[in-house]
């Protein structure tokens, strides 16, 4: 029949990465779709091993007139980091001495980096994420704490972070754990009044920041409007649902893979 494709499945391959409609030879995948597989596996994995380059994060920052502050969490090592989620949620004895002495005050807002499961992610995508959430500062008169970099962080090490900071609100940057679709997906992760115990009903999600996915300045404008609704009703997680309709990523009202 006139205007039928042989394989409807092609269509619906064009608008999406995942894998569907990727043919067959014989009772087999075709050749490219066995070695597209392999590079996407390896790909996630170099991600998930890969290191944070905290030193060029920082110049980044200073070139967007941020001050930072580096910290690790108990996760000696990378290694032991993915074995022990546990230490990737409580800082070492010298980062949270460290933090002590960069509190002034109280601050609305505590930002903290973290390369999460993909190192890969953050470098990719956190400054420009930043650069665009700036404008968006200054717009609702925010008073921000020294930008933190953390390494082997899990998002909840922004609890005890957001707390010796003094600060309303802690937005956590962090690295996805890597599909076999996108190996450099980063997610915020915005809670109020933090302190160590928080739980994850008690934080809000903006996932799926990267090229092909949300951009940053969407998720950017997303995020402000989070933080000015969590400011006015002194809350985040179940109770704030985002009404801000900006861009096509996903927001939701949990923590994801990285907690």
């Amino acid at each position: 029949m006139t205007g039928i494709p042989r394989d409807p499945w092609a269509i619906l391959g064009a608008w999406t990465p995942a894998r569907i409609a990727i043919g067959r030879a014989g009772a087999s995948l075709p050749t490219r779709e066995v070695l597209s597989f392999a590079l996407a596996h390896a790909q996630a994995c170099d991600a998930v091993h890969a290191r944070l380059d905290r030193t060029e994060m920082a110049r980044q920052l200073e070139s967007l007139g941020l001050v930072s502050v580096e910290i690790k969490s108990r996760a000696a090592d990378r290694a032991t980091y993915l074995r022990r989620p546990d230490l990737g949620r409580l800082l070492d004895a010298s980062s949270r001495e460290r933090l002590k002495t960069k509190r002034d005050g109280t601050c609305d807002l505590a930002l903290m980096i973290g390369d999460g499961l993909s190192a890969t992610a953050v470098t990719a995508n956190a400054p420009a994420l930043l650069g665009a959430l700036l404008h968006h500062v200054r717009k609702l008169d925010l008073r921000l704490g020294p930008i933190v970099i953390a390494e082997g962080a899990r998002v909840a090490l922004g609890d005890e972070v957001g707390e010796l900071l003094g600060a309303r609100l802690v937005a956590v940057l962090i690295g996805e754990r890597p599909g076999l679709s996108a190996a450099d997906s980063l997610s915020v992760y915005l809670t109020y009044a933090p302190r160590s115990g928080r739980s994850d009903a008690e934080r809000n999600c903006i996932s799926n920041i990267r090229t092909g996915g949300l951009a940053p300045t969407a998720a950017a404008a997303n995020l402000a409007w989070l933080i000015e609704a969590a400011l006015v009703k002194q809350l985040t997680g179940v109770g704030l649902k985002d009404r801000s309709a900006v861009g096509l990523g996903s927001s939701k009202t949990m923590a994801g893979p990285n907690e």
